[in-house]
């Protein structure tokens, strides 16, 4: 009977395997169909992929010709453009039309108690429409400040070196820090040479050089030098955990991969000592018998040069600072500034040196406190008319080498720190607003240019600098909405 039962459910079992299998052959294929339907829907809907599956997706860094259009963006019909009317010298704002681009968005309560804003043409000295005091907490729109003091001083076709010379032992080399904001410990693979930007010096390809000088086999022992920076490496104005939480990394005249770590998942507690290691590493790999571990050293005057790389013209670095906001590139060209003033490479003689440079290009920084190049520091504070100024500079006719800082800002809704932006607001300001972001706990800052209606190019800046944490997205979502506005506003007036 056990057997007969056994039997009668194995039947049993058969004819449900037969009728399951049926339904899989009949319906799995439709059901299949609409769930890729659904998903490629939800995928344009949402942006999935890129959100959710960022390895799938485009950098917006390297790859922004790749990067997916945003969701629901609509495009307005492509007509000739009309002559040209803004850079001439002669536009100007009509104030209460900005007020009435403005307004509503400015006075939206998730931005909290104190909001400024600011918007002119680009002509240099041209009068502003403002709202609010004017002062605010800059987080990360203080690159801005960073970048064109660096490219006033140095100038944008400016490059920095790195160095190996020969040490006082024999048999004793030494790397020289010079402070290159993009040094990398190992060269590029040849996929992503052909999509990077900038190109980027390394301490693998100068450990080659450095091996072949000393003929390409035996010991040698590492010495590092990273003197041109001095004073703390870890700003006193910034919050206390800042370094040891790996928000950034401590700065130093000789830092490879921005001072992250080889795991690539923390920064190093010493980034030249780490830089050292790099390049001990690539002696070895090139034949050389490293002893004994990298020590700091002082390069005597007139040591014999074995190996130099260059990195890429500072144009461009500060293009890759501006749009992806890195924070160790900026406090790097602060400490040239420094350098280029003062003599000194540190966070104080920095920020002195950046509003310095201001000051000498005619923007009036006699109300504003800077502590750092990255804005890091929330003791920092400006005046709307500072960064007005150095945008209409920038974009003048006398602005030729601080340029890249209007050719850098990220662009609404494609790149850098805006490309997952404004997808809030008039579609037509995706492509039409380019503006550099600045943002900390309970700050939220856009400054840069927007097209308005008209074609005529406006400076605007808008922050807000006491927004409640729970509030920081939609504060975010006003700000770019009021951005966005002055693309559909003609705000302007021209002569005739």
């Amino acid at each position: 009977m056990g057997l007969m039962r056994e039997a009668r459910g194995s039947k049993r079992r058969g004819r449900d395997v037969r009728h399951s299998g049926g339904f899989v052959r009949n319906w799995l294929p439709p059901l299949l169909v609409v769930a890729l339907l659904a998903s490629g829907l939800a995928a344009y809907r949402f942006e999935w992929g890129q959100r959710y599956l960022p390895w799938l997706a485009a950098d917006p860094a390297t790859e922004p010709e790749q990067v997916l259009l945003p969701a629901g963006l609509e495009l307005p019909e492509w007509s000739p453009p009309t002559a040209p009317t803004a850079v001439d010298g002669t536009a100007a704002v009509v104030p209460d039309r900005v007020a009435a681009a403005l307004g509503a968005d400015l006075a939206d309560p998730d931005l909290g108690r104190h909001v400024v804003g600011a918007v002119s043409s680009l002509d240099p000295g041209a009068e502003a429409w403002t709202s609010g005091d004017g002062r605010f907490l800059p987080a990360s729109t203080t690159k801005l400040l960073t970048v064109g003091a660096a490219l006033e001083t140095l100038g944008p076709d400016h490059t920095f070196t790195t160095r190996v010379v020969r040490g006082d032992a024999p048999r004793e080399v030494v790397l020289v820090g010079g402070g290159d904001p993009l040094l990398a410990s190992e060269p590029l693979t040849v996929a992503e040479a052909a999509t990077a930007y900038p190109a980027r010096a390394d301490v693998a390809t100068l450990a080659l050089e450095a091996a072949d000088a000393l003929g390409g086999g035996g010991r040698v022992r590492v010495r590092y030098d990273d003197t041109l920076f001095t004073g703390p490496t870890d700003n006193p104005a910034w919050r206390r955990d800042y370094v040891p939480d790996d928000i950034v990394s401590p700065i130093t005249a000789l830092m490879v991969d921005g001072g992250v770590a080889p795991d690539g998942l923390s920064r190093s507690d010493d980034p030249s000592l780490a830089a050292a290691d790099a390049f001990a590493d690539a002696l070895g790999a090139a034949g050389l018998r490293v002893v004994g571990e990298p020590r700091r050293d002082v390069v005597r005057p007139g040591a014999e040069q074995l190996a130099v790389v260059e990195g890429a013209p500072l144009a461009q670095v500060a293009e890759r600072v501006l749009d992806v906001s890195d924070n160790e590139g900026a406090e790097v060209l602060a400490h040239h500034v420094g350098i280029a003033t003062s003599g000194t490479g540190s966070f104080e003689a920095g920020a002195a040196g950046v509003l310095a440079t201001l000051a000498g290009l005619g923007i009036d920084v006699s109300g504003d406190e800077v502590y750092d190049g990255s804005g890091l520091s929330r003791r920092n504070r400006i005046s709307t008319s500072t960064v007005l100024g150095l945008l209409q500079r920038a974009a003048g006719d006398e602005g030729e080498p601080l340029r890249t800082l209007v050719t850098g800002l990220p662009v609404a809704g494609f790149t850098g720190s805006l490309t997952y932006r404004f997808d809030e607001g008039p579609a037509l300001a995706r492509g039409l607003v380019r503006a550099k972001t600045g943002t900390l706990t309970g700050v939220h800052a856009l400054a840069g240019i927007a097209v308005d209606r008209d074609g005529v190019p406006l400076a605007f800046v808008l922050a807000a600098d006491k927004v409640a944490p729970e509030d920081r997205y939609d504060a975010q979502d006003a700000l770019d909405r009021a951005a966005g506005s002055l693309a559909t506003c003609r705000c302007s007036r021209t002569p005739g």
